[in-house]
């Protein structure tokens, strides 16, 4: 009996944590043998899209006068159920709530007496920020109910998910994970010389850049450090405050050691050169970067909110410590630069958690038991 299914995958296709897990997913599920359909309106930034499993099928969206703007969730629907019965996907997994779990409820409708289940993947703020907004409540209740299955990449979004909605249903909290391929901490093709001289601490920051990040307090953390030791800052990312964070590194007087670099598909090679990464979010659902960056054998330096505990063990991978604290932050990353045996026994914590706990087989097989058991009933 054949027991690889045939999997439909809706995400938004950007550099944000739940672009990231879900190309991710589709890569993993492909390479197990299952064929994955990925529907958006463009390929997700890290997919690879040269497995025989593994296509892409985009969605035109429709530019009418008519539409101040483009109705994505009805063109979502349509291409699910077009690639539904071309392809007689087995079931949809959506990651988001909102628009991809209201796409595949009406592509559910529309399949009718052939209609096939969807699974729903919240990853933070189609909760905490969209679903929680007054004009997107009532359909974000409705699409969690409907889904035949909901996961929540970590406990804190699961309780966040049921405080705000009243959902009585279960939740399956299954965390994002590591590539199969990610955990080699030697692996580095960039050679640090071309970064920083050898006295020099590599600190690093990737985000999105946007207020929720607290990119200005990464500013301040990077000076008060750079008072006490020479380093250079790799920020990695784009969005609405990297404008500001490049006038603040000027007022700061920073601006000679801080590197501004852009979205950057992959960020192995950079996670491996830095001694220690920021992340002083205002929240975080989970913390997939801090999460990469253990598995690249570098601490982390993050606000103790969120998700977050449940990836970093303060005092073993890291340290976690009170939002906007700036001043702790820097003392502690200052720690870890000045201390070798404290950093390299960070280094291998992390990278055991990150094998141990996150590894992408265990996390698939999560996965592949919520799939079976829609597909059961």
């Amino acid at each position: 009996m054949n027991n690889k299914l045939r999997i439909g995958i809706s995400c938004y296709p950007t550099f944000g944590g739940s672009g990231v897990v879900a190309s991710a997913l589709g890569m993993e599920l492909a390479a197990l043998g299952h064929k994955v359909h990925i529907i958006s309106y463009a390929p997700p930034a890290r997919i690879k899209l040269y497995h025989p499993n593994l296509h892409f099928h985009k969605v035109e969206v429709t530019d009418y006068p008519l539409f101040e703007y483009p109705p994505y969730s009805l063109s979502l629907a349509s291409s699910m159920v077009e690639v539904a019965q071309t392809e007689k996907l087995d079931l949809l997994h959506v990651h988001y709530a909102i628009p991809h779990a209201v796409s595949a409820y009406l592509a559910q409708e529309m399949l009718g007496d052939n209609s096939i289940p969807f699974v729903t993947t919240l990853h933070g703020t189609d909760i905490t920020l969209v679903g929680n907004a007054p004009s997107f409540m009532p359909i974000t209740k409705f699409v969690l109910e409907k889904s035949d299955a909901v996961t929540a990449v970590s406990n804190f979004l699961k309780q966040e998910t049921l405080n705000f909605f009243k959902v009585d249903r279960d939740i399956a909290v299954i965390p994002n994970f590591i590539r199969s391929d990610l955990d080699d901490c030697s692996n580095v093709n960039i050679r640090r010389s071309t970064i920083a001289s050898d006295n020099e601490a590599i600190i690093v920051h990737i985000s999105n850049f946007r207020p929720v990040k607290r990119i200005s307090d990464v500013m301040q953390i990077f000076s008060r450090i750079r008072k006490e030791k020479p380093a250079k800052l790799l920020m990695v990312g784009d969005g609405p405050e990297r404008a500001p964070a490049e006038r603040m590194a000027r007022e700061l007087k920073v601006q000679d050691d801080v590197y501004f670099l852009g979205m950057q598909l992959e960020i192995s090679d950079i996670l491996r050169l830095a001694d220690v990464l920021l992340q002083p979010s205002e929240t975080e659902s989970f913390g997939l970067t801090p999460l990469e960056a253990n598995a690249c054998c570098t601490p982390v330096i993050c606000s103790n909110v969120g998700g977050l505990p449940e990836v970093i063990v303060d005092g073993e991978t890291g340290f976690l410590l009170p939002v906007g604290d700036v001043d702790a932050m820097a003392d502690k990353a200052l720690m870890i630069i000045n201390d070798d045996e404290l950093r390299r026994k960070m280094d291998k914590a992390g990278r055991k958690r990150a094998r141990e706990v996150f590894n992408a087989a265990r996390i698939v097989n999560l996965y592949l038991d919520i799939y079976h058991q829609v597909l059961s009933g």
